[in-house]
């Protein structure tokens, strides 16, 4: 009924939206309530969910089986829930922290709740081919932020550039389900959990579904669409990238790859963290030499997500616990320094690191909040991040010293992208001639970046909380039980 209730709330609010003789200030209050009243039924959902069911819970299935034989079936799980909730709130940060908009303003608002319309949809979709339509809808929102509200002449080509590696990731996916389709008449989790494939078959389509999956993720090569959406998307679109887009593709590598296709992951095991680790340190090393902030960053992202694959890959309990925790602590952690990066580009309307610098002379709030999440970045011992890659390192070292000493290395490597990033912004010499604006953040932008501050300190002090879920987490992938 939740889900029902949802999407039905949301469409029909969509159909009479341009219906409604509303003003500005009145259709941004509608939706400034639609969003809350989503996340507090969200967090109202995990509350009463019942841990101690390993499997899909709040089932709804219509067994219409209109064409090809699909059954639209939707249900939430540990992974699911949580996913959906950190979307809803990085989403309802993406709407206030634009609240003055003017450009389009509705249209904004409207791509918003369509977002969490798709993001609730393919988090909680039981069939294959439902989750691969929400899977692929999510970039037109993104495609429409990056082009309309992007920052610098090259948003188009941006965007359009998002458009093509995505498609081109998708055509992969796409025929692999068609031919398990063709080859066995059905598409639900519950079938990719329990069916049997010859194995040249399960070897095709378990790489075709990686290479589909890697361009979400994103692995090296397929990650250079990210750093220029990151860089052309005003604040709302780095924040969704960062902070849940590119957890899609971790969340259907863990969906299908590592639940429906173990035996296959096994063989493939060390050729698959051969790529990983290619495109950890790689990314790394390319994050040292940039001098736009937002790339920076946006290196570092991919550089996080090709480190989570690790725990995934690393056949140990505590790095797939630790792949869990690393894609919430990234989520908070990334989305926190790109609104930081949107305060400063908000006042000096660039982002080249080489016009800034003493910023802790006249920002001092504000630098202090940004350190937080610049240790946050590196895993700093008392923030989220440092759960997830303690867990993963630990992993990687039971599977291989090798593995561990590499993912070490990346560690070190992105403790000096990052203090090179927050030494150059805020210690040296004023640049008199680019910064004129002398002003600490606002009242408001103390608001957002105080909340990441809190959830990235208390989930870092009390674990506990995220590790009660860890356990199911684990428990329904078959690639740890050898």
């Amino acid at each position: 009924m939740f889900f029902v209730f949802i999407n039905f709330i949301l469409i029909f609010f969509w159909l009479n939206l341009y219906f409604f003789l509303f003003t500005n200030t009145i259709l941004r209050l509608v939706f400034y309530y639609i969003f809350n009243i989503m996340l507090i039924f969200i967090i109202f959902l995990n509350l009463f969910y019942n841990k101690s069911i390993y499997w899909y819970q709040y089932i709804l299935t219509f067994y219409k089986q209109l064409f090809f034989n699909i059954d639209f079936t939707w249900g939430f799980d540990v992974l699911s829930l949580n996913l959906i909730l950190l979307s809803s709130f990085l989403l309802v940060i993406c709407f206030l922290c634009y609240w003055s908009l003017k450009y389009k303003s509705v249209f904004y608002y409207f791509l918003l709740s369509f977002s969490l319309w798709i993001l609730i949809n393919v988090f909680s979709s039981l069939d294959f081919f439902n989750f691969f339509i929400f899977f692929e809808l999510i970039i037109i929102p993104m495609f429409l932020l990056i082009g309309i509200w992007g920052s610098r002449n090259r948003k188009i080509t941006a965007s359009y550039q998002l458009l093509v590696y995505t498609l081109f990731g998708s055509i992969f996916v796409f025929i692999s389900i068609f031919d398990v389709l063709l080859s066995k008449g059905n598409l639900s989790f519950d079938f990719f959990l329990n069916t049997y494939f010859l194995d040249s078959r399960k070897f095709i389509i378990w790489i075709l579904l990686f290479l589909g999956f890697s361009v979400k993720i994103p692995i090296t090569p397929l990650h250079l669409w990210l750093p220029e959406a990151h860089v052309e998307a005003p604040t709302p679109g780095s924040v969704i990238l960062a902070g849940i887009l590119l957890k899609l593709g971790t969340y259907a590598i863990f969906r299908f790859l590592l639940g429906s296709f173990t035996i296959i992951c096994y063989d493939l095991i060390f050729i698959i963290l051969i790529i990983i680790l290619f495109s950890l340190i790689q990314s790394s090393i390319v994050a040292l030499c940039q001098i736009d902030i937002k790339k920076i960053i946006a290196y570092a992202s991919v550089s996080h997500m090709n480190y989570s694959l690790i725990g995934l890959f690393s056949l140990s309990f505590l790095g797939a616990a630790g792949s869990y925790v690393m894609t919430f602590s990234h989520a908070l952690a990334s989305s926190a320094l790109f609104l930081g990066i949107g305060v400063l580009y908000d006042r000096y309307k660039t982002r080249l690191i080489f016009y800034y610098g003493g910023l802790v002379m006249f920002m001092p709030i504000f630098a202090i909040i940004y350190f937080v999440f610049i240790l946050s970045n590196i895993g700093f011992p008392g923030t989220f991040n440092f759960i997830g890659e303690f867990l993963l390192t630990y992993g990687a070292l039971n599977f291989s010293f090798v593995i561990a000493l590499i993912t070490t290395f990346s560690l070190i490597l992105s403790l000096m992208y990052s203090l090179l990033l927050y030494n150059r912004l805020f210690f040296g010499f004023i640049k008199e001639f680019f910064i004129r604006l002398y002003t600490d953040i606002t009242r408001v932008e103390f608001i957002f970046l105080l909340i990441f501050l809190l959830l990235i300190f208390f989930y870092g002090v009390f674990p506990n909380y995220i590790f009660n879920n860890i356990y199911y987490f684990i428990y329904k992938i078959k690639f740890f039980i050898v």
